[in-house]
């Protein structure tokens, strides 16, 4: 069900928000591309114009010069060869001289030589309207005159290079400013960027977290409603319904298991009952092969008995794997598992090799048992007929290790890789009518991880099966303190330590 916070606004699709983040982000660099070509645009044109300008006014100023000596030459020749011809010319040249005169002061308003020019213009412009001889007196102001228009064309030279100066300054500020604008679209981008990431990211783990509820061993977590597009929330709300779904499964399961192993164990208590009654010559003596058959029978019901343990135990230890810690003896646990299997062990011959002597240890002491219980019922099963079964327990500070080593066929790597998953079976078969339910392993292996403890399969160098046991020492909860007083045991507050040579025999050989 869609919850209330899912339904604020958001995005129709994942692609709609992916799009959307493009472009929002994309905004800002689009921003930045526009500025930039403004700035651009308006270099160039000021670069254009600066050009233009610079070619003109160094033309006219080159050309005022070429002026002032035509009107020299023309005014020499005049005074000596007096053709009319050479009046015009010169007078052509002064007019031309005073319009570029006119614009050059324009660009130079406050130039002394350009005013100085512009006064000596007025009065050499009708100089050869004079008799001859003042002419040629008159001739020498051409110097301070062509003087001055070289001094405009330089003038005009250093308005030129100032103009490019200021250019060069509009540049460098237009450039200051496209860096602060691409540092700033720039980090608006980054941060949109981080923001839509997050929009995305953020339903995504969600989901994530809601996924790793639903594998968790535990209760799955309900889902408090995923914040995002409508696929993902959409997705959400499958989740939800898996859940439900699964807990449904998992109820079913444990019911089934609850009732199988009950309508299993009623049948077989009769079963068991009535080959006591035959063994014990209730309904007559039997002969040497009907006792055979009934210790055939006597032996598959047991099996049959253990098997439906193991289901049992499968089955509290996938709901219920609290563990109760108490103070015991290994060694006395581990004598009373034997006796249990001791039946077993002759039936196969096989030869037990272990040192019996005290090892007080604080742990679950049922949870325990089944391990090592598990672990001999499958040394037995599987190993050497007439072959060795060797057990080992040595304490290592605050670990307690325990290894359970029988001869016979070598489990393959192939099997190594699934040895503990639950139901499987490798490729060893056991002996006996009923095979095994594939699950001992899986049961011991979850009782040393209800301890904080760890089963492995090691290599030996003379045996060819060995499981470690690794067990921590387990710290006494008050209400285990309590039942432990009840019970007259002491508590002990840290993990007895082994002598020194007794540590180095605690491992059996």
């Amino acid at each position: 069900m869609t919850t209330q916070v899912s339904r604020r606004w958001r995005p129709r699709s994942l692609l709609q928000l992916v799009l959307l983040a493009f472009l929002v982000v994309m905004l800002p660099l689009g921003v930045l591309m526009f500025h930039a070509g403004q700035a651009l645009s308006e270099l160039t044109r000021l670069a254009d114009d600066s050009a233009r300008q610079a070619v003109e006014e160094t033309r006219r100023a080159r050309a005022l010069s070429s002026l002032a000596v035509e009107m020299e030459r023309s005014a020499r020749q005049f005074a000596v060869l007096e053709e009319p011809g050479l009046r015009e010319i010169y007078t052509q040249r002064a007019n031309e001289f005073e319009t570029m005169l006119a614009r050059q002061r324009l660009l130079l308003p406050d130039n002394p030589d350009v005013k100085a020019l512009a006064e000596r213009i007025d009065s050499l412009k009708s100089l050869l309207e004079a008799p001859v001889p003042e002419i040629t007196s008159r001739l020498d102001d051409f110097v301070p005159f062509a003087e001055r228009t070289e001094a405009v064309r330089k003038a005009t030279n250093q308005h030129i290079d100032a103009r490019i100066e200021r250019i060069r300054g509009q540049a460098g500020g237009v450039q200051t400013r496209l860096w602060l604008q691409t540092a700033a679209l720039v980090s608006a981008s980054l941060v949109l960027m981080l923001l839509f990431t997050w929009l995305i990211i953020r339903p995504i783990r969600q989901l994530e977290r809601h996924i790793l509820s639903l594998g968790s061993n535990g209760h799955p977590e309900p889902s408090k409603g995923v914040q995002g597009p409508a696929e993902l929330v959409r997705l959400d709300e499958r989740l939800d319904w898996l859940s439900t779904r699964l807990g449904e499964l998992e109820a079913q399961k444990r019911q089934f298991l609850r009732h199988m192993s009950h309508e299993l164990k009623t049948p077989l208590a009769s079963v068991r009952e009535g080959t006591a009654l035959l063994s014990d010559g209730v309904a007559g003596e039997l002969t040497a092969r009907q006792h055979e058959i009934l210790d055939l029978i006597e032996g598959s019901g047991e099996e049959l008995q253990r098997l439906i343990e193991q289901l049992l135990d499968y089955n509290l230890l996938q709901h219920h794997a609290e563990i109760s810690v108490e103070h015991f003896d290994v060694a006395t646990l581990i004598k009373e598992l034997l006796a249990k299997h001791q039946l077993a062990l002759d039936a196969k011959g096989m030869q037990l090799k272990w040192r019996d002597r005290p090892l007080d240890w604080q742990a679950d002491r049922t949870a325990t048992g089944r391990v090592v219980d598990n672990l001999l019922s499958n040394a037995i099963a599987y190993g050497e007929d007439g072959g060795l079964l060797e057990l080992r327990v040595q304490q290592r500070g605050d670990v307690l290790l325990l290894e359970v080593a029988n001869s016979g066929d070598a489990i393959s790597a192939e099997d190594r890789e699934q040895l503990f998953d639950p139901f499987y079976q490798g490729h060893a078969r056991r002996k006996g009518p009923l095979k095994g339910s594939g699950i001992g392993l899986s049961v011991a292996a979850d009782c040393a991880k209800a301890q904080q403890g760890h089963l492995e399969l090691i290599d030996d160098p003379r045996l060819a099966v060995c499981f470690r046991l690794t067990l921590p020492w387990q710290s006494l909860t008050k209400q285990d303190a309590l039942d432990s007083q009840q019970q007259d045991t002491t508590r002990i507050a840290s993990p007895p330590r082994l002598a020194a040579d007794a540590d180095a025999d605690a491992r059996n050989s």
